[in-house]
């Protein structure tokens, strides 16, 4: 009998001992990497995430229309631009958002790394001329000017100082233009609407009184209902300087408005910040 039992006892040992070593069979067989392999492989990982990103963002919104380009490159030969293009890239009148409308799409250049789409400057200053032309063509009592960005504020008002334009900087009236029991209810012709998005409540009432549009367009906006467009940063406070800046200047001209346009520095606010400068002894 006891040699029965030690026989058993045995044999249970020897069965957890193959229970042991079939678990050991299981495990993954754990390699031993070369640090020197090792790196060059995260490396090749690294170039071809970085080839791939490349060719992704390369895809995205630089397409350019081929009739635009030819259009502009003709237009540049035969015109000087409004302003040298350091002014147009000192402003930064050529930065949009990471947003690109199929509106907008037509007049990018190309992506920066950060994201941002860049507006092709001599496309920029074409429609700016086109704008300038466009505006003339209105009397300063038929144009109402929209800005409801507070970085547009000083320029806007200044340009309604010049050329005798009404302004809306803080607040649009609603009703103004379409409901004609308003004690401040006005007719006009033409609506310059500095941000589609902020502004959508001037611009929708000018459009159910089906009068004209010009609209300034970044990168984000869609230009629908717009009859002319200005192409350009319209968030920055030297960008929308730049631009009331130059339509003043060519509104003023075409309409020979006896006025002294102030040199572009105080329409960017470059002015007052070297005054502020001096004061402080910077």
């Amino acid at each position: 009998m006891p040699r029965k039992k030690k026989e058993s006892s045995e044999e249970q040992m020897s069965s957890e001992e193959l229970v042991e070593a079939e678990k050991e069979s299981i495990k993954p067989v754990e390699k031993k990497v070369d640090p020197a392999e090792e790196k060059k492989i995260i490396e090749e990982k690294r170039k071809a995430l970085l080839e791939k990103v490349k060719k992704l963002s390369e895809k995205v919104d630089i397409t350019e229309t081929e009739a635009l380009k030819e259009e502009v490159k003709k237009s540049s030969k035969k015109t000087e631009m409004l302003i040298p293009l350091e002014e147009y890239v000192k402003a930064g009148i050529y930065l949009g958002t990471r947003v690109v409308t199929p509106d907008m799409k037509k007049y990018i250049y190309r992506r920066r790394a950060d994201g941002l789409a860049i507006f092709n400057t001599d496309i920029i200053d074409e429609k700016l001329k086109e704008a300038g032309d466009y505006l003339a063509k209105f009397n300063p009592e038929d144009v109402v000017l929209v800005c409801k960005r507070q970085a547009g504020w000083p320029a806007a008002n200044l340009f309604s100082e010049l050329t005798g334009i009404r302004v809306f900087t803080k607040k649009y009236p609603a009703g103004i233009l379409t409901n004609t029991d308003l004690n401040n209810f006005f007719e006009n012709e033409l609506t310059i609407i500095c941000d589609s998005w902020l502004d959508k409540n001037a611009l929708n009432d000018t459009m159910k009184v089906h009068k004209k549009i010009l609209m300034v367009c970044d990168t984000n906006n869609f230009s629908k209902g717009a009859d002319q467009i200005i192409i350009g940063n319209n968030k920055s406070p030297k960008s929308l300087g730049v631009i009331f800046y130059l339509l003043a200047k060519q509104y003023c001209h075409a309409k020979k408005l006896k006025c002294e346009i102030p040199e572009l520095d105080v329409w960017v606010g470059e002015e007052s910040e070297r005054g502020k400068s001096a004061e402080f002894g910077v």
